[in-house]
């Protein structure tokens, strides 16, 4: 079931649908592991698509918000686990690659690093007690200037991808009376850097969201990102923020749109002795699928809409919108197919109990359902 936002033509299209159902072959075994797929990424990395988002006067393959949805939902038909690597690996490098905050010489060298070496990105930003930052506080990951050196110190949990990034770009604050607060790129090769195995969720299990923990790591004084920025200058472009919004929820209606293939191949196939035939043939049935394509053509619509945003405060939170109704919406057709497919849908030995564990993690993206309302009712009333 293609998205109307998708591009089928375009190059690039048929290779990450050659590795999408690749890595389908082993996404059970991955996820009953709870491990990372190395060799997923490793022929991310081969196929030249960890720098799809990074622009072409700088290297990459310079695709725009459309093309890397469309990407990104293509490789989560296969494995979202391994999708929500290679969504924020995006996400993220085209965010060094644009904002105004990063040394020229700091962003050649990361961007460098991803196009010629194949190193993987991403941000760490949740902290134990504050939550997520975007839910506001200063952060207690703290970096100081000790003996002619800046050290790091705290600790990020649900940074997915932890043992398989290079660089992580880590929200801190300086260990000062008023502390300032930015962004410490951090090799995560370093001394003093070490994962803790965290992350037993009930889905999106080999997403490597583990807990990274900063022990006086140092930091050379040009990784620090964003500290003493004058006024004006936004940490996150609202365009970056867009992007997160669209590219999320459309990795979570790829796996909606499994579960929904897997049901009509299941309702095809089963023939109960008592009936005699499929049970496709029944009119239930049909009004079940009528009912989740109605779901999965809205969000169809919704992200082809999203794509075509632009970066302003408005467009900004039209997004936020329709990532917390793209998420809902295949929370809600992933919960159908459960709901009247009884056991079988529940077993571990068809797919869609693991479709409808991965699909709820979409509620925990930012922006969250609550903060989205509560800022989209608050405009009505300003507007």
């Amino acid at each position: 079931m293609d998205g109307a936002y998708s591009l089928p033509h375009y190059a690039g299209a048929d290779q990450a649908d050659a590795l999408a159902r690749h890595f389908a072959q082993h996404a059970a075994e991955h996820d009953r592991n709870g491990e990372i797929s190395f060799n997923n990424l490793a022929s991310l990395r081969a196929a030249g698509l960890l720098g799809l988002a990074i622009p072409q006067e700088q290297g990459g393959l310079g695709a725009d918000l459309r093309r890397v949805a469309d990407i990104v939902a293509r490789i989560a038909r296969g494995d979202p686990s391994t999708a929500l690597i290679f969504a924020m690996q995006c996400i993220h490098s085209v965010g060094v690659a644009g904002s105004p905050l990063w040394p020229q010489d700091v962003r050649a060298e990361v961007l460098r690093s991803v196009l010629q070496d194949g190193a993987l990105i991403n941000a760490l930003r949740v902290e134990p007690d504050l939550g997520t930052p975007a839910r506001g506080g200063v952060p207690a990951t703290r970096v100081r200037y000790s003996q002619g050196r800046w050290l790091l110190s705290g600790r990020k949990i649900f940074s997915t991808g932890s043992s398989a990034l290079s660089w992580g770009i880590v929200w801190g604050a300086t260990q000062e009376d008023t502390p300032r607060i930015g962004q410490v790129l951090v090799p995560l090769t370093s001394p003093g850097v070490r994962i803790e195995k965290s992350w037993h969720q009930l889905g999106m299990r080999a997403s490597g969201s583990d807990t990274v923990i900063f022990e006086d790591v140092e930091i050379p004084e040009r990784y620090l990102i964003g500290f003493d920025a004058p006024p004006g200058v936004e940490r996150e472009t609202s365009a970056l923020a867009l992007w997160h919004a669209i590219i999320v929820p459309a990795l979570y209606n790829a796996i909606a749109v499994s579960a929904r293939d897997w049901l009509v191949s299941f309702l095809k196939n089963r023939v109960p002795s008592g009936l005699g035939k499929p049970l496709s043939s029944l009119p239930r049935f049909h009004a079940v699928m009528g009912e989740i394509d109605g779901w999965l053509l809205s969000n169809e619509v919704l992200l082809a809409h999203g794509v075509e945003l632009g970066g302003n405060e408005s467009d900004l939170a039209k997004g936020r919108q329709i990532k917390r109704l793209v998420t809902e919406n295949a929370i809600a057709a992933v919960a159908r197919a459960v709901e009247v497919t009884g056991n079988p849908g529940l077993s571990q030995n068809n797919p869609l109990e693991r479709h409808y564990r991965d699909v709820l993690c979409g509620r925990i993206h930012t922006p969250q359902a609550d903060v989205v309302l509560e800022q989209v009712g608050r405009r009505a009333f300003e507007a």
